[in-house]
């Protein structure tokens, strides 16, 4: 249960290295001189010479690690979910990331590795990263997907070093100096930037020098048949992880969870790429203000947050999110729905749609990320103004049941949403399940399932559910036989052929769970060895073979990948036009430099303090 007397676990995350040190980036970017010549297309190995070690001899060009850079972008792109309800065929990559943009990535760990070496003299040497390709080899939970990465790497020891390991090595080493950095240090930067020797060395050349002392061995990835064994629990990696917190999102994006936001307030998050078993920080420029209950939706190229508070206001602002740059695009506010928290919100393949929230509300509008504007959803026929409601996209239609209004009544009712005609049709209560709110629910593509919740606030917490079928406008009650104990607050992700829900507080908080098969109306317990703690208001994804859960009650960083690999459709990359090549590295013009401006050195951010916590009367 939430308590007052949570302990803040704020930690300056590597995001925040990026806005402090941007302008003295760039300066030290205008300082590395990468060689003019272009490397030589590296031979592609076949498998049998795993292992093999690389030549001593080897380098890598500015220009080759650009092309490098692209073939990884390329493996992660066909393997980025495209939602099969938007319009038109997945683009490519050069359609949603340009050249300038792959550039930036290369030249962001180049120099951010160089600041480690100069700055806080941390130089990453060859043993971390042959240690951090061991470590993603042996760690991994998409063996299938590493191995794509390194064969688009040419299977060459050396390339996936630096231009795989390295990043994420950089990643960590950046985020690990600035949260032990207690001494004032940052303010120094500015002396530190104005006093830069004028040469510095190239990191290409750095690169070479530590290969002659340490040739670099290809380690075996693990096999795809023990990376996922069924109904089993493997941690996900604390390293990086965002702060802890409850009330975030999550959404996935066939290659990484992205999780934002949250109680205590913020506005930072992290990417957890179960490939690499690793977090990266999401950009803190132009992100929204921070804020939790709020909403979160995956169009197929970003993540689309809206609404919620900040502990002080509810927000009506939003932020697009796009993984491939790591950068934020602000939503509009003109015609906006009203402010609140607690809304629900569902992509329909064109426009992300929100509706209701506190308190209460039976408003709601569609967001168009294309024209970036709002048009306000129907009133008529709407259902009654409610939230905690819950939602779900089916053929055509949004389906939002349950909810309260904030007092004393609490709904068995629902409505379906169709957008092309902008009108509302009850949802039938012939042998619904119960009133209740902060239950789940989650779509087969054919049926929603509603399941568990409370029946007044805070209390008489169940374990029914039911089935609802909109072509029929029908209900079927889920089975109570082996159903995990009654809850609320808890999480479901859809695999698709099994309902997995997780965590959630009833008489005490749980880290039990169950597999629901509405075929055979049969409930199978999920194992809880090894399983994240018990907690509640954490956040699921499903990837194709594991559910990943994190954070949650009472401010948590911990999570969990879940293993249902018997029940899940096999994963296929998302197709796109065009093939995907192994790079050959191809003269690409230096990026100039920026000059730097009074910018360099801005006020580092101030940790947050947590603003009170609500109280259950019920929460404003």
């Amino acid at each position: 249960m939430k308590t007052n007397n949570k302990i803040s676990a704020y930690i300056l995350r590597s995001s925040t290295a990026v806005l402090l040190f941007s302008c003295v980036i760039v300066a030290l970017c205008s300082a590395i001189n990468p060689p003019e010549q272009p490397h030589n297309a590296i031979p592609m190995p076949d498998n049998a010479a795993f292992g093999a070690n690389a030549h001593q001899s080897q380098s890598l060009s500015f220009a080759d690690r650009v092309a490098y850079q692209r073939a990884i972008e390329d493996v992660y792109w066909r393997h980025r979910i495209w939602p099969n309800t938007n319009a038109g065929a997945k683009p490519s990559l050069d359609a949603v990331m340009s050249q300038a943009q792959i550039e930036k990535k290369v030249e962001d760990y180049l120099c951010n590795s160089q600041m480690l070496e100069d700055y806080w003299q941390r130089p990453i040497s060859a043993d971390q990263l042959q240690a951090e390709m061991e470590r993603m080899a042996s760690n991994t939970e998409q063996p299938e997907v590493l191995q794509e990465l390194f064969d688009a790497l040419g299977n060459d020891p050396f390339v996936v070093a630096e231009c795989l390991a390295r990043p994420i090595v950089t990643e960590r080493l950046t985020a690990d100096v600035l949260t032990q950095d207690k001494t004032g240090r940052l303010e120094s930067l500015r002396t530190y930037e104005l006093q830069m020797p004028k040469k510095v060395a190239a990191i290409d050349s750095i690169a070479k020098a530590v290969q002659v002392n340490r040739p670099y061995q290809l380690p075996v990835i693990a096999s795809p048949s023990g990376s996922c064994i069924d109904d089993t629990w493997t941690a996900t990696t604390l390293t990086n992880a965002p702060a802890a917190r409850d009330y975030h999102t999550a959404v996935w994006t066939g290659t990484e969870m992205i999780v934002w936001g949250g109680d205590p307030t913020t506005n930072t998050g992290g990417r957890y790429n179960p490939i690499t078993d690793s977090w990266t920080a999401t950009s803190l420029i132009n992100a929204p203000s921070a804020r939790y209950q709020h909403t979160a939706v995956w169009t197929g190229s970003e993540m689309i947050v809206w609404g919620g508070w900040d502990g002080g206001i509810f927000l009506n602002t939003g932020g697009r999110y796009n993984p491939l740059t790591n950068s934020w695009t602000a939503t509009t506010t003109t015609n906006a729905p009203p402010p609140t928290r607690f809304q629900t919100a569902v992509w329909t393949g064109s426009e992300m749609i929100v509706w209701g929230g506190c308190c209460p509300l039976n408003t709601g509008g569609r967001y168009n990320p294309t024209t970036d504007s709002w048009v306000a959803t129907s009133t008529t026929n709407a259902p009654s103004a409610r939230f905690w409601h819950t939602a779900v996209w089916i053929d055509g239609e949004m389906i939002i049941w349950g909810g309260f209004d904030g007092g004393n009544v609490f709904y068995d009712t629902g409505g379906r949403y169709n957008p092309i005609t902008d009108s509302w049709t009850a949802t039938s209560t012939t042998n619904a399940p119960d009133a209740r709110v902060n239950h789940t629910a989650v779509s087969t593509g054919s049926e929603m399932i509603v399941w568990a919740g409370a029946l007044s606030f805070g209390a008489n917490h169940v374990n029914t559910g039911g089935r609802y079928n909109p072509s029929t406008d029908s209900w079927t009650a889920t089975s109570l036989t082996n159903a995990p104990a009654p809850r609320w607050q808890h999480v479901a992700v859809w695999t698709g052929g099994e309902m997995i829900i997780c965590g959630g507080v009833g008489q005490i908080e749980f880290n039990t769970g169950g597999r629901y098969n509405p075929i055979a109306d049969s409930w199978t317990p999920t194992s809880i060895t090894n399983a994240p703690p018990a907690t509640e208001d954490l956040t699921a994804v499903w990837t194709d073979s594991e559910m990943i859960v994190w954070g949650g009650c009472c401010w948590r960083n911990t999570g969990g990948r879940y293993c249902a690999a018997a029940n899940g459709p096999t994963p296929t990359p998302s197709p796109t036009p065009t093939a995907t090549a192994t790079a050959t590295a191809t003269a690409t013009p230096t990026p100039t430099a920026t000059p730097c401006t009074g910018r360099c050195t801005p006020t580092p951010r101030p940790r947050p303090t947590p603003a009170p916590r609500p109280t259950p009367s019920p929460r404003p």
